[in-house]
């Protein structure tokens, strides 16, 4: 299996993803780029980030592979939910696109094909499809993706959500599929992240657990509480 070379440098490892959610303190450009650097200093071998203007910041202070996307719109499908999306993300700086990768039907009423067919003619991007189940991962691989997340496992109805990551879906993606599969979502501790490997991960995205300060005291406070 041949990898572009951003994607082969994240084997084996941890993607920190930096996203603080809208309206909290966190959601600025500026602090998410220093999470980011924090992230880079702990061992991260790559970051996902979210917004053109984080994208652009993090490109500028982090020397690690990107992952970038754009949430936009109140539609099931908001993960760079567009051509117009996924080709700004690239252009902000993200080495690799990551795109709704389900089979659900785009706003721009383009397929997943026709968008990564032309999203890789015009930048030569590489792609990676969140997906919601292994029938989404094996459409996305059809459609022309480079790697395939679990991101959505469990965020549609193909999958449970699992109160930790959907192990059992990283296995089966890890035997069906020659491109690499990227473990992310409800990756919440090291023990985690470690089984999401020996499940056969190609990589590991951690965001809440890292960089989420609102979940991880609620955590804390639920258990202080019983």
């Amino acid at each position: 299996m041949t990898l572009p070379s951003p994607l082969d440098a994240l084997a084996g490892g941890l993607v920190v993803s930096c996203q603080a959610y809208p309206g909290e303190p966190m959601r600025n450009p500026e602090t998410m780029a220093q999470v980011a650097q924090s992230a880079r200093i702990g061992g991260a071998v790559g970051i996902r980030a979210q917004g053109l203007a984080d994208i652009a910041l993090i490109r500028e202070r982090v020397d690690l592979p990107l992952i970038g996307l754009w949430k936009a719109g109140d539609a099931d499908v908001f993960i760079t939910p567009t051509l117009r999306h996924a080709m700004s993300v690239h252009a902000a700086g993200a080495d690799i696109v990551a795109l709704d990768g389900t089979r659900r039907a785009r706003p721009d009423g383009l397929s997943l094909a026709e968008t990564i067919r032309r999203l890789k003619a015009e930048t030569g991007a590489i792609v990676m499809a969140d997906a919601g189940s292994l029938d989404d991962a094996l459409a996305a691989i059809d459609a022309g993706a480079d790697c395939v997340g679990t991101t959505l496992a469990g965020y549609t109805p193909d999958r449970p959500r699992s109160p930790g990551p959907d192990l059992e879906l990283i296995g089966w993606m890890a035997d069906a599929l020659e491109i690499p599969v990227i473990a992310e979502g409800r990756i919440h501790t090291p023990a985690h992240a470690a089984e999401a490997i020996a499940a056969g991960a190609f990589a590991v995205v951690v965001g809440t657990a890292i960089t989420h300060p609102a979940s991880v005291t609620r955590w804390f406070v639920d258990a202080v509480h019983g």
